[in-house]
């Protein structure tokens, strides 16, 4: 066998052979700008080639290196979307036969196959499947029923996991020099077939070849916050879900472009407790026209009231006016926990802690209120609201007073402060002013509320400490002045993010910053990615079918953490994160890891369901349980034999769903055995 490093290929005309695939690709399929677009590439291509030439010491490293990075420098000169893909399908084979070169100088010509087409794992007596950890470069075996399940099934099968990740699947080359009487001597050969795949070496797995289908639609993202109301129209392209294991019918956004960012205007008000509907409604009529975009052009969007907006006794009506009748639109009216998530899903500080997994409070400063949020490894563990804000007091740059809202004339009066509307306040008072807010965040970003102005504002139960915070983020339209911007307005937002920076300052609390403060909100919904139940799930034969926009909880509950007393918290808890109450209102919640593994588990499951939606048992309200693992149709019997709970349950499962989603349940498929799912999913900026 010839080593690695001894392998023999001519690089520049490998070069040379995909610079040719790639300029005869774009003249093809581009037809505009060919050359510039092929030099652009190229340019990138070298420079990333460039950076691990000390690393590349001989030919085959070169190689490698050529397939892994073309990818990244054609995403610098193409959107995801067909024409990459397409590139890079043609590309492939090119590929393959220099790596195929590659294979027979290490092998000999012996390793070339005889055999033609396509072999499965298992078929082929010279290959297998193993479970392989990205951590520890380990792979491991399979049993025998496993891997049976995972060569047959459609189904989603569950993967171990090993240093906290999810294994991958693995195909090996074995060495046959033993006899059949020999088989269980059988040893892995040091070769790894996968070294020898353009397409996983390039991780281009969901390609043309598999049938994947793209979607490009334009939504928008409304929002009506307590001090700014704003809109964005976005180009979202989403890609068919495909997976050797788990065929799906889902889209998936893998492109949100911004095309057009409007206006921030302060929310127009009628008097203190009425938003002005017809003024945020025609504000969103001239944006739609800057934007030369007509309503019938927008495939599907989201409209959220937030902050003391939500607060407003029209809050409701205006999400009506706004939102679509067509059932497209996500539309709600966001209380504060839910804004406190949202901020923490908009402000990307969720995606920040789930990849470097650690623990991040991110607080929402708006105008009328903090949003906290306390995120453990990209899961929202707990969040909570106080009515600390820039807009809550209102003064020009002359001082005078323009607008006073009710908590801060409850802080006037303990700080023993006494102002009214038109009055003028001296630039030191409105520094106390400040201070004392923060010194309030302060003491609820630190622990529970207990002086007594804590306990007046907070509009939520205190947050939950029992995960100790790594560092902490600030999103929200204060968070601007927090982070350095000078941008001022006729309010205290200025001083409030000054005396926030300090307290933080000297209490030698590490900060981070997020990528999106101000716009940390939705830009529009996902298109309506379509999922099939699993084929063993059940419907109350009372319920009317098809069910609109339920938003769906997530519920952290797992094989780990598994008890009765977990799942009435974690229950209660999802319900108070998004702001719902149990009992009154319609939600479904989504439990998406493995939770199961006998029948004396599956009866203390149901046992606690029933405590936990005892409300909803008793008013009669829809039970709406969906999970990520197959288990609908046997919890739904156990459900109906050991409770209470006789009626008006749904159970589906195999489902792939996430905070934010809201979802609409069809009527079934094939005789009653499967349900289809529409999904609509918040997006928000990356």
């Amino acid at each position: 066998m010839t080593s690695y490093a001894e392998v023999q290929l001519d690089i520049e005309s490998v070069k040379s052979g995909i610079s040719g695939i790639v300029s005869k690709f774009f003249e093809k399929s581009i037809n505009k700008d060919t050359a510039q677009l092929k030099d652009s590439f190229i340019s990138k291509y070298n420079s990333i080639l460039e950076k691990y030439k000390e690393e590349d010491t001989n030919d085959y490293l070169k190689l490698r290196r050529l397939i892994t990075e073309f990818k990244p420098a054609l995403s610098s000169v193409l959107q995801l979307g067909e024409e990459f893909d397409g590139l890079c399908e043609s590309v492939i084979p090119f590929f393959n036969v220099m790596l195929d070169s590659a294979k027979q100088q290490i092998m000999g010509e012996s390793s070339r196959s005889k055999t033609k087409g396509p072999v499965m794992p298992g078929s082929d007596q010279s290959t297998d499947i193993r479970y392989y950890c990205t951590v520890c470069k380990q792979k491991f075996d399979i049993p025998q029923k496993m891997k049976t399940q995972l060569l047959n099934s459609v189904e989603n099968v569950v993967i171990p996991e090993h240093h906290g990740k999810e294994m991958k699947i693995m195909i090996v080359r074995l060495n046959h020099t033993a006899t059949p009487q020999e088989d269980n001597n059988v040893v892995e050969s040091k070769l790894d077939e996968s070294e020898f795949s353009a397409a996983i070496l390039m991780g281009h797995f969901n390609s043309l070849e598999y049938n994947v289908e793209y979607l490009k639609v334009l939504s928008v993202g409304i929002d009506v916050g307590s001090s700014t109301s704003h809109l964005v129209f976005s180009r979202i392209t989403l890609k068919r879900e495909q997976s050797f294991f788990n065929p799906s019918n889902r889209f998936l956004p893998i492109n949100r472009e911004l095309i057009y960012e409007g206006r921030i205007i302060f929310t127009p008000l009628s008097n203190s407790n009425t938003i002005d509907i017809e003024s945020v409604v025609n504000f969103i009529q001239e944006e739609y026209k800057k934007a030369n975009i007509a309503t019938n052009m927008v495939d599907t969007g989201a409209v959220i009231v937030t902050g003391e907006a939500a607060r407003k006794q029209n809050a409701a009506e205006i999400v009506n006016r706004i939102s679509s009748e067509t059932g497209k639109f996500v539309s709600a009216t966001a209380g504060p926990n839910f804004e406190a998530l949202l901020g923490a899903m908009g402000s990307g500080v969720v995606k920040q802690s789930q990849t470097t997994q650690r623990t991040i409070m991110n607080v929402d400063v708006g105008g009328g209120s903090c949003k906290l949020s306390i995120i453990s490894k990209g899961y929202i563990h707990s969040t909570a609201a106080i009515r600390v804000g820039g807009r809550l007091l209102g003064i020009d740059k002359k001082f005078k007073i323009w607008r006073i809202d009710e908590p801060s004339h409850f802080l006037m009066q303990e700080l023993n402060l006494n102002y009214k509307l038109g009055d003028i306040i001296s630039e030191k008072d409105v520094r106390i002013f400040a201070k004392k807010y923060a010194e309030i965040l302060l003491e609820v970003m630190r622990g529970p509320a207990k002086s007594n102005i804590a306990k007046k504002l907070i509009l939520t139960d205190n947050l939950d400490f029992t995960v100790p915070i790594d560092e902490y983020s600030f999103s929200g339209g204060v968070a601007e002045m927090i982070y350095g911007s000078t941008k001022e307005y006729d309010d205290i937002g200025k001083y409030l993010a000054q005396e926030i920076r300090n307290l933080m300052n000297n209490l030698n609390l590490p900060i981070v910053e997020p990528d999106n403060k101000i716009r940390a909100t939705v830009i529009g919904a996902g298109a309506f990615s379509l999922s099939i139940s699993g084929s063993t799930c059940f419907v109350d034969e009372n319920i009317k079918l098809p069910v609109f926009n339920v938003p769906v909880i997530p519920v952290n509950v797992t094989y780990e953490n598994f008890s009765a007393k977990k799942v009435e918290e974690e229950v209660n808890r999802a319900f108070k994160n998004f702001d719902f109450e149990e009992g009154k209102d319609l939600v479904a919640l989504y439990f998406t890891r493995p939770i199961l593994s006998s029948s004396e588990r599956l009866l203390i499951f149901a046992k606690a369901l029933e405590t936990a939606l005892s409300n909803s048992a008793v008013n009669k309200k829809m039970i709406i349980l969906l999970f990520g693992m197959d288990i609908a149709k046997i919890l739904a019997t156990t459900i109906r034999r050991e409770t209470s709970i006789k009626n008006n349950l749904i159970c589906l499962d195999e489902l792939i769903l996430k905070a934010g989603d809201w979802i609409d349940i069809g009527e079934p498929l094939r005789d009653g055995e499967v349900y289809p799912v529409t999904v609509k999913s918040l997006i928000f900026k990356e």
